[in-house]
């Protein structure tokens, strides 16, 4: 007992533990022979191989008194304590993390001897111990001075190595231990001086081992590597930033950028920077260190002096001349726009920018820097598109307008400000179809598209009325806006000789309520109201002589578009089916044959004819009259037959049929007459056929 409690911390009052043993799967440790000062203070050692170890725990109590384990968090307790035969109280505990957890201890509990008093109690400090082995396996042993190389180490029990991830400065090389998070060990090197150099790694333990003599040790047997270090190469710098703009105050103040820690960085010294590694290289920039960082990077500055792309190469960060390092990133100008142009369905790029409500346009941005810019237009989405253009001196967007579009124009924005351009909009103005024109003319209302060719009205033409339909414009989906038509008018008579001639410009049509850009089409000069065209004629329509023509010609104003408008021409003819005139005419060589005679007489001399007669016009025709006229009235039969003065003369009231040749440019005709009628000389009916003389003046 003297000697148990030696090896034990002193309880208050009476000792509560005779003995304590806990087994592993391996070995069993007895408080009584297997301890080792931990600060002066004795601990129960025992060896373990995993973090969450299970072992047996058996308690003796001093007394005969039964005892208690108070939990905490460092194990759990997976069985209670029973008593066991020899006297002593059994559980098992499985611990948490044995690598990361300090001052592990065991606090047993006794009842009292006295009822009132405080249970006795008594703490077992436990230490676990672990066998840790470490190597380095180097398949190439190469190392340039200044560039960091990373090396795994293989460890039996990688948690219990001691990874403290701080650079340990030496004269041959710097070196850091990091452990990741899947518990891999990654050894990083940094040689300094050339030649075959030996690195010795003296690394710890989480949990120390145990050497004879009952001492612990948490140092690891030293590591050995032999290495050729050889002169530096170059090594690339990470830049925080992929892009940098050049413009005043970048070139004046410079810009703040993170680089990768080149070991040989001096801070407060300006670095030149080149695009060739020998010495002369165009400046591209200076690199100003400001600060080392935590994170094993340097805050620096940069001050831009030229342009770089880093497709064009690497940039080299030089001392005195000599380059030292390598990094790369776009040094680009500031962005400007200097010229903006808008492509519109079907047609050429132009300078214009305005643009319709419900149109698709391409529009493309030129200047410098554009690569990096970040272009919208206020309220107008942009359609992704397989042709869109990125570069850095040309942007290509395709914006969609929307129909309901309510403002005069679109601001084009970069990065939030604006750039000096718009878009405006303004209502579409294309030529519509004419079919939304319609004229009365005395029957009903009929679209002039509808009229091919010259329309035949049998009858007076009291007005020529045009009439129009807002609502046959502007569709939900396709936009023509304002339609700005001329009318010119002309009569011309039968002949074709000029009565008239008026002309109506500026004659405009707003689309209808159905267009959804009704509301942006008010305007005083929209005309609504139909168009008369006795309104404009000095003599009326129906005023016009037979055959008499009107001509009306309707068409889109061409100042008013940019393409070719549509023409139309309504050609009204007064249309007769028969002509009433008195004719004269001298029927000659007459072949007569009286009522009460058996045959026809001889052949008259000239007698002359004057007849009211009714003409009749092809109905398919213009104007053009039928070969047959009818008429009825007197003939003087052989009134001009001077050579004898026995000539059978009379006078007879007739009804004669003619039949005249169509041709109109003959000056001379000679017709067929086919008649009867009274003799008044003689009393009595007669018959006559034969031929006759006409002259046309």
């Amino acid at each position: 007992m003297p000697q148990l409690a030696t090896a034990q911390t002193a309880p208050t009052g009476p000792p509560v533990l005779r003995e304590a043993s806990i087994r592993t799967d391996t070995s069993t440790y007895f408080l009584s022979r297997n301890t080792a000062l931990v600060q002066n203070s004795p601990a129960l050692y025992f060896w373990f191989r995993r973090d969450d170890e299970t072992v047996e725990l058996r308690l003796y109590p001093a007394s005969a008194k039964p005892l208690r384990l108070r939990r905490t968090p460092d194990y759990q307790q997976l069985d209670s304590l029973t008593k066991e035969d020899d006297g002593g109280f059994r559980t098992r505990l499985k611990f948490q993390n044995l690598t990361s957890s300090q001052f592990l201890r065991l606090v047993v509990e006794q009842a009292a001897d006295t009822a009132g008093r405080p249970a006795l109690r008594q703490v077992v400090p436990l230490l676990p111990l672990a066998r840790t082995t470490l190597a380095l396996r180097v398949p190439d042993n190469e190392l340039f001075v200044g560039e960091e190389k990373v090396f795994e180490l293989t460890s039996s029990n990688p948690r219990n190595v001691h990874a403290a991830g701080e650079w340990v400065r030496g004269p041959e090389f710097d070196y850091r231990l990091v452990a990741e998070a899947n518990g891999t060990l990654r050894l990083h090197v940094l040689p300094n001086q050339l030649g075959l150099r030996t690195l010795q790694l003296k690394l710890q333990t989480e949990r120390p081992t145990l050497m004879p003599g009952n001492k612990l040790s948490y140092q690891l047997p030293v590591l050995k590597q032999e290495f050729n270090v050889k002169a530096s190469r170059l090594r690339f710098l990470s830049p925080d930033k992929r892009t940098v703009t050049m413009d005043e105050i970048s070139r004046r103040k410079g810009v703040e950028l993170i680089l990768d820690n080149g070991r040989s960085f001096e801070l407060h010294r300006t670095y030149r920077v080149e695009d060739q590694e020998e010495p002369g290289g165009e400046l591209i920039a200076d690199i100003y260190t400001r600060q080392f960082l935590s994170n094993d990077r340097v805050l620096c500055y940069l001050r831009p002096y030229n342009t770089h792309r880093q497709t064009e190469g690497y940039l080299y960060i030089k001392e005195n001349d000599a380059a030292r390092y390598l990094t790369n990133l776009d040094i680009t100008p500031q962005t400007v726009i200097r010229n903006v142009q808008v492509l519109h369905r079907g047609g050429e790029w132009t300078p214009g920018l305005s643009v319709s409500p419900g149109e698709t346009v391409d529009v493309r941005l030129e200047g410098e820097g554009l690569q990096k810019a970040r272009v919208s237009f206020e309220d107008l989405p942009v359609i992704p598109s397989d042709s869109s253009v990125r570069t850095d001196a040309r942007l290509v967007f395709r914006v969609r307008v929307p129909v309901n579009f309510d403002k005069r124009k679109s601001t084009i924005y970069n990065l939030g400000q604006p750039t000096g351009y718009a878009l405006s909009v303004r209502e579409f103005q294309r030529p519509h179809s004419l079919d939304f024109v319609s004229v009365t003319y005395g029957d009903a209302a009929r679209p002039i598209t509808r009229l091919n060719g010259p329309v035949l009205y049998d009858g007076t033409i009291r007005d020529v009325v045009f009439q129009f339909n807002p609502a046959g414009i502007d569709q939900a989906d396709v936009l023509f806006g304002k339609q700005f038509l001329s009318f010119e008018i002309r009569t011309v008579n039968a002949k074709g000789d000029l009565i008239e001639l008026r002309n109506i410009d500026n004659i405009v049509i707003c689309p209808g309520d159905n267009s959804p850009r009704a509301a942006f089409y008010a305007d005083k000069q929209c005309r609504t109201d139909p168009l008369s065209i006795n309104s404009i004629l000095s003599r009326k329509t129906y005023d016009l002589d037979e055959w008499s023509r009107i001509f009306v010609t309707v068409k889109h104003q061409a100042s008013q578009y940019s393409e070719t408008g549509y023409t139309q021409t309504v050609e009204l003819v007064l249309k007769r089916s028969y002509k009433f005139d008195i004719d004269v005419s001298f029927p000659a060589g007459l072949l007569t044959r009286k009522q009460k005679e058996d045959k026809f007489g001889d052949l008259g001399g000239i007698s002359l004819a004057t007849l009211a007669q009714f003409s009749f016009y092809s109905p398919n025709k213009i104007n053009r009259l039928r070969p047959y006229k009818i008429g009825a009235g007197f003939v003087a039969l052989n009134a001009f037959n001077l050579g004898s003065s026995t000539a059978n003369r009379d006078l007879g009231v007739v009804i004669l049929g003619s039949v005249y040749p169509t041709r109109r440019e003959a000056k001379f005709t000679f017709p067929l007459y086919l008649g009867g009628g009274y003799l008044l000389g003689t009393t009595q009916w007669f018959f006559m056929l034969g031929p006759g003389i006409g002259v046309r003046l």
